[in-house]
């Protein structure tokens, strides 16, 4: 039986999140959540006796998490939504899509396989309207129809993917009490970002930490560089023909975006250890050198996962905190983001698919799992007052200011160049070798794959 409440009935409030049991994290008509958003859409909605399976790439914590905004679904209609999650979901889903047994509904980590996945006549088109929403309610909606939207077995484009749970990649990241005692500021502009290394290096400190280890998988942060200083220097239209190869590899506005990345990582001066160690340095020791004493290094450019690998106790906000990775002021480009992210498609065209879908536009969908941990959205009309601190808040908040949003662009290639010849070129440009150079190699590599 699905429940509903009033907003205003504090009292009924508390009989109902009683009445939810264990199920419901939070109680309804409790904290700063958008309940009506969540009375609104139970009233209008029932789906008593409906079934729908969703497989995803979530597991453990984040299994969790999502069963804990799936659970309102289902209290608010009746319906028996259950989630799985696989460490190895993408070949799980081609191979239950091939053999005619995928789930109702899939979360694709990255839109490539589900473009593929689309065009294949695997997954079903999005209900009129989802665009105009997106466009409406999230920050530079625009950029995710775009990326959602993908063509079907016939040629023809249409939205398949909406996009749920996102990451943030541009952001540097700083120790306060560091900036504090040197008497810098955050900079607000790339211009000024580049001022304040120089202004480091006359001060006789190193300006940024870098490291591009990791594994079999080195030289994948260099990309993210990269890819954020395209967004930077050029139209995003011109972001979005270079990872299809519409434009070469070697393309003058390609070569020039590596080159920004060298302007940081190459000079000796600006870097811990110069370049070579920016090459060999293992991505996940590279951000230390931020709290040692004195410091070897006052900025570190990487996304929203890296506290990760912060020194034990190290207090987010505190100890260390980041800023936005700043766009070009004389380029006029606005503000672009860089990022990873989610997307939900459906394989069948059902009432209670489509109403799932629903229910991800309504704040509450996001509130539940931005109240507890991970969880940034491009949503506007949600309550950032939920999220637990101010880290994620102002971390969300960088998201919601964005004109313009991309997809990590190595994701987007095949694997063999943006997990392959992108990496490795970027080491090789990184320890000497030139950006004509390696960008030619990389489109050499592109055109014997085609």
């Amino acid at each position: 039986m699905k429940r509903s409440l009033t907003a205003s009935a504090a009292a009924i409030g508390l009989l109902a999140g009683a009445a939810q049991g264990q199920d419901l994290r939070f109680p309804v008509g409790e904290g700063a959540f958008n309940w009506d958003s969540y009375n609104s859409y139970a009233d209008s909605h029932d789906y008593s006796g409906a079934s729908l399976s969703i497989e995803g790439p979530w597991t453990g914590s984040d299994k969790d998490l999502v069963d804990s905004v799936i659970a309102y679904f289902n209290e608010a209609t009746g319906a028996d939504v259950r989630y799985s999650g696989s460490d190895s979901f993408e070949n799980d889903f081609v191979i239950a899509a091939e053999a005619g047994t995928p789930p109702d509904m899939a979360v694709f980590p990255q839109p490539g396989l589900a473009a593929d996945m689309a065009q294949r006549g695997y997954l079903e088109p999005l209900a009129d309207g989802t665009g105009d929403w997106v466009r409406e309610n999230y920050a530079a909606g625009e950029s995710w129809v775009d990326l959602g939207t993908f063509e079907g077995p016939e040629g023809e484009e249409d939205l398949y993917g909406f996009f749920y749970k996102i990451d943030v990649k541009s952001l540097v990241w700083y120790v306060p009490e560091a900036f504090d005692e040197m008497g810098y500021e955050v900079p607000e502009t790339m211009e000024e970002l580049k001022a304040l290394t120089e202004q480091i290096v006359e001060d006789g400190e190193t300006p940024w930490c870098i490291g591009l280890g990791s594994g079999a998988a080195t030289g994948w942060p260099a990309t993210d560089w990269v890819e954020d200083m395209m967004l930077r220097t050029a139209d995003p239209s011109v972001y979005d023909q270079w990872v299809t190869n519409e434009i070469p590899f070697n393309d003058e506005a390609v070569v020039n975006a590596i080159e920004e990345f060298g302007w940081f990582a190459k000079n000796p001066d600006f870097v811990e250890g110069g370049p070579d160690a920016v090459a060999s340095t293992d991505f996940r020791d590279s951000p230390s050198g931020l709290f040692t004493l004195p410091p070897e290094c006052y900025m570190h450019k990487q996304a929203t996962f890296i506290p990760t690998f912060f020194p034990e106790g190290t207090e987010m906000g505190l100890d260390v905190d980041f800023f936005y990775f700043p766009a070009y002021e004389e380029q006029d480009l606005g503000r672009p983001v860089l990022g990873a992210g989610t997307l939900f498609a459906k394989t069948v065209d059902t009432d209670v698919a489509q109403g799932f879908l629903e229910f991800l536009q309504t704040p509450i969908a996001h509130e539940i799992w931005m109240a507890q941990s991970g969880f940034l959205t491009p949503y506007t009309e949600v309550n950032t007052e939920v999220f637990p601190t101010d880290v994620q808040r102002n971390l969300n908040e960088i998201l919601t200011d964005a004109t313009t949003f991309r997809f990590d662009g190595s994701d987007l290639m095949p694997g063999e160049i943006g997990a392959g010849a992108f990496w490795s070129g970027m080491v090789d440009y990184t320890t000497g070798a030139d950006a004509e150079t390696v960008a030619q190699d990389i489109q050499d590599r592109w055109d014997q794959i085609q």
